[in-house]
């Protein structure tokens, strides 16, 4: 039987010579994975509409034997482009990515995530990307999990933990005007590292650069 959705590419990888692996992210039927026949040949159907970032209506049947479906056909919403403009927009759209396909379960319903990982990406096209876009992610995410921190019983500077405040009830758009000292971001940076480390495990390849910290 044939179900339709709509959700946003977290990544995409070749399965044959011809075909496609494409990982989504739904509001309703979490993260899939559905298999893309042919996608990768010139004249595809699929042609143009299957990268990273794109938002799109899709159909596929549901495989009987394994987690990977049979995707059907696609109408792209949006292809967030002007990530693709800028190399650091990039980074971060990469590592925001990265993060939500580790922290969540497959076919779980995520529509909060979802509508995280949509306003993230619309966010990022147009704005100039910023160490604070990523901490704005990270907290928001922890909050969906469950496991957003206590700043009552965290070790930060008073100052730290006021910005920290701010973030987490705040928006991208807010979190833009703040302005943070060196010494600052360094803080929040390594605060919001330890603690993602200590509940997921690992961290995606990729969050030093989305967070501007140098090698």
């Amino acid at each position: 039987m044939t179900e339709a959705t709509h959700g946003i590419i977290l990544r995409t990888r070749p399965l044959t010579e011809t075909s496609l692996i494409v990982h989504w992210l739904t509001p309703e039927l979490g993260r899939l994975a559905t298999v893309a026949k042919g996608a990768r040949r010139p004249k595809s159907p699929f042609a143009g509409k299957l990268d990273l970032f794109y938002a799109a209506d899709f159909s596929f049947v549901r495989s009987r034997r394994s987690e990977l479906h049979v995707l059907r056909e696609v109408s792209l919403r949006e292809t967030h482009s002007g990530i693709r403009e800028d190399l650091a927009r990039l980074q971060q759209g990469g590592y925001a990515a990265a993060l939500i396909e580790q922290a969540t379960e497959t076919e779980t319903p995520l529509p909060e995530i979802f509508e995280l990982a949509r306003v993230f990406f619309d966010h990022l096209c147009v704005a100039l990307p910023q160490p604070q876009d990523i901490f704005v992610l990270e907290l928001k995410l922890l909050r969906e999990l469950g496991l957003e921190p206590d700043l009552t019983a965290t070790q930060l500077t008073p100052g730290g933990r006021k910005i920290m405040a701010a973030l987490q009830a705040g928006d991208w758009n807010s979190a833009a005007r703040l302005k943070l000292a060196g010494s600052q971001t360094a803080e929040l940076r390594q605060f919001l590292q330890n603690f993602l480390l200590y509940h997921l495990g690992h961290l995606p390849r990729g969050r030093q650069a989305a967070v501007g910290e140098r090698a």
